[in-house]
């Protein structure tokens, strides 16, 4: 297939009007009548609430309503397979740190806040599970993404035991939000049965099918519209509480209501990246082939729902070992339910993994690099499938030859700056290449022009640009005749913005559609003119399909103040066909930022008394900043798949994710020879005796 405009480094299609502030997010659009929701969320992380004192909230001039679960409409809150149970004010119960509690609706912004300041809850607390560390209601998932929780090939223990070089550590993460730039926000808006809702989510048609199921209406009777999403990250994937306490707010008061979450109520209940407890065993010959690997995983879920972070799937499949045992537990806590974070699991896990494979290097004398090509899986170890592609040999070798690892001298503490340690330290990424169905429409028009239609959703990622592209090249246009249009369910049904599959899916339609279309003019027939593929996928197949990459970084650190400064980083990643190198790039960027976040800054801290978020907010709560980030670049290695997918396309969103925390952290101990296995690495950690 000849696609000339396809990997292009075009700039974006909405680039314009972002930069100059036209592009309007969710809590821009301003329609009439609107009131304004706040709500109120808990004091407590358990217990019940023993009375709502609204009467001086409810006095007040302007204010339309106060709910509670006193008053709420009642409404389906539970959740099922593909969705969380949430806080809807149908009972007293408190199971979190600011679970809603009430709802205020006034007929401005600053009324509704006054009100809400105005509400006094009175609780009967009770003594939280704060931590995994002492939940004892603690289990095992049946299973991650249809996959078995707990596997086990081989005797690894047996193996373990039998080993030569023995490498047994403990490595864990802590709580971190997503924290992106756009706050959730939700306008709602009723006709009759008929409900419109403007939200910021990486998924419009699970808003519908959701609050659909909520408020007992027909799907079709929903409406969801999102034209930009200022950041998502994963935390936006969910359907959460105040999408529909907006929906319910807008139904009592008969008006439009749009709720805009504060920053400290971003720590509530959309979700984070719970924390784990990951402890890894390697067993390896003197050479450093492994002979066993046993992963096992702890996180936490809430007290109400579950959700699996699931940080040992990436160890099935990453090493050729022929004794693997990865495993599952979940411990319930009193705080609100995690949700997917960028990479979820394979970020994570590839942390505790990366730097457990750094620590065998150490231990068997043996450079990072050939210790990973000497244990290079040429089959999926898991399935024994063949690999769809793999250029990893590739990126470790571009990698290596960016960052001048040639030139590392392998003993820790041993490279300086002037009175700075030096450290460079490398890590593997992977990020399974996933697709599901999705349906597109390519129409023609009189002129020549060409609109591409399809309910997927824009999270900063190129949406508007890359399906133009594909569509442009396919029918040999100009890209300049050819634009997108997503973002809402009136269109052509799409997949949640989510597991880096929206450009294999929603690309695969627009593939199938612009090449009907095209066939159909080549036949003769004339515009206007249009055609519309429902591109089918379903997991599994003949191949195991993955990309993968290497992330390498150079740190200086302070010995005496044991600051940590990130003064390089270097990406090579292999995702198959890529649709815009400008684009991709980006991403890649941007998950190696998340890297250095997770290595260096982010923390959700708790009070282990009451189970509170302390630093809900960006003063305490740390993420990278420019002067964090030091010389960054990531590199493609050229990659054709012609089994992933009919485009030949894999995610790049979350690649860039993973690895990246495990590269600065075996920087870290190369350059002060402390190894620090809890993140994040601060400089109390370094500095301790």
């Amino acid at each position: 297939m000849n696609l000339p405009l396809v990997g292009a480094a075009v700039d974006r299609a909405d680039g314009r009007v972002k930069v100059t502030g036209a592009a309007r997010y969710t809590a821009d659009v301003a329609l009439p009548n609107a009131a304004y929701a706040v709500m109120v969320t808990s004091e407590i992380a358990r217990g019940r609430i023993a009375s709502v004192d609204a009467v001086r909230a409810r006095s007040l001039q302007g204010v339309l309503a106060v709910l509670s679960y006193e008053n709420a409409p009642r409404v389906r809150a539970e959740g099922n397979d593909n969705a969380f149970a949430l806080s809807l004010l149908q009972d007293d119960r408190v199971r979190y740190d600011r679970e809603p509690v009430a709802v205020v609706v006034g007929e401005s912004l600053e009324r509704a806040h006054h009100a809400a300041s105005l509400v006094r809850i009175a609780y009967e607390a009770q003594a939280p599970v704060t931590s995994i560390e002492t939940s004892t209601d603690r289990y095992a998932p049946e299973e991650i993404f249809g996959h078995p929780a707990s596997v086990t090939r081989g005797d690894p223990e047996a193996a373990l035991s039998a080993a030569a070089i023995q490498v047994r550590r403990v490595y864990s993460t802590p709580v971190e939000h997503h924290n992106p730039m756009e706050p959730h926000a939700t306008i709602a808006s009723w006709d009759g049965d008929r409900l419109t809702v403007y939200d910021a989510t990486q998924g419009i048609t699970n808003v519908r099918k959701r609050l659909a199921a909520i408020f007992e209406i027909p799907v079709e009777n929903v409406r969801v519209i999102s034209s930009f999403l200022g950041g998502g990250f994963g935390g936006k994937g969910g359907v959460w509480s105040h999408v529909a306490l907006a929906a319910m707010a807008a139904r009592v008061v008969g008006r439009t209501v749009k709720l805009v979450l504060t920053r400290p109520q971003m720590f509530g209940s959309v979700g984070y990246r719970p924390r784990t407890i990951q402890a890894i065993a390697l067993g390896a010959d003197r050479d450093g082939r492994l002979s066993a690997i046993a992963h096992d995983v702890l996180s936490q879920t809430s007290v109400f729902d579950e959700f699996v972070e699931s940080s040992g799937l990436v160890t099935k499949m990453l090493y050729a070992a022929p004794n693997v045992r990865t495993t599952h537990t979940l411990a319930r806590v009193n705080a609100a339910t995690p949700t997917y974070m960028r990479a979820p699991g394979e970020a994570s896990g590839t942390f505790a993994l990366e730097s457990a494979m750094d620590e065998l290097a150490y231990a068997a004398g043996i450079d990072s690099i050939e210790l990973r090509l000497r244990n290079y899986a040429q089959t999926d170890p898991d399935d024994g499938k063949e690999f769809s592609s793999k250029h990893l040999r590739e990126c470790y070798a571009l990698g290596a030859e960016k960052i001048g690892w040639s030139e590392r001298d392998v003993r820790p503490r041993s490279m300086r700056n002037g009175r700075l340690l030096l450290g460079m330290g490398m890590a593997t990424a992977t990020y399974p290449a996933n697709r599901v169905s999705a349906s597109a429409v390519v129409r023609m028009e009189a002129d020549g022009s060409v609109v591409v239609r399809s309910g997927t959703q824009d999270l900063g990622t190129g949406s508007y640009t890359v399906y133009a592209q594909l569509a442009a090249t396919i029918l040999e246009l100009p890209l300049e005749r050819v634009r997108m249009e997503l973002g809402d369910t009136d269109l052509p049904p799409a997949p949640l913005s989510a597991g880096s599959w929206t450009a294999a899916s929603v690309g695969s339609a627009v593939y199938e559609a612009a090449s009907a279309l095209r066939d159909r003019l080549r036949k003769g027939e004339k515009a206007p003119l249009e055609a519309r593929a429902d591109a089918k996928a379903a997991w599994g197949g003949r191949y195991s399909t993955h990309a993968f990459g290497a992330q390498f970084a150079r740190v200086e650190v302070d010995p005496d103040l044991g600051e940590v400064r990130v003064r390089a980083m270097i990406g090579a990643f292999a995702a198959g066909r890529i649709l815009n190198r400008k684009t991709a790039r980006s991403q890649y960027l941007g998950g190696m930022v998340f890297g250095i976040g997770m290595a260096l800054h982010e923390e959700t801290r708790f009070d282990a008394s009451t189970g509170r978020i302390v630093n809900a907010n960006l003063a305490g709560y740390l993420v990278p900043v420019n002067a964090d980030v030091g010389s960054m670049e990531a590199y493609i290695v050229e990659e054709e798949d012609a089994h992933v997918n009919p485009i030949g396309v894999k995610g790049v969103g979350e690649l860039g994710a993973t690895g990246s925390a495990a590269a600065i952290a075996t920087a870290v101990f190369h350059a002060t020879g402390v190894r620090v296995r809890d993140l994040p690495i601060t400089p109390e950690k370094l500095l301790q005796p």
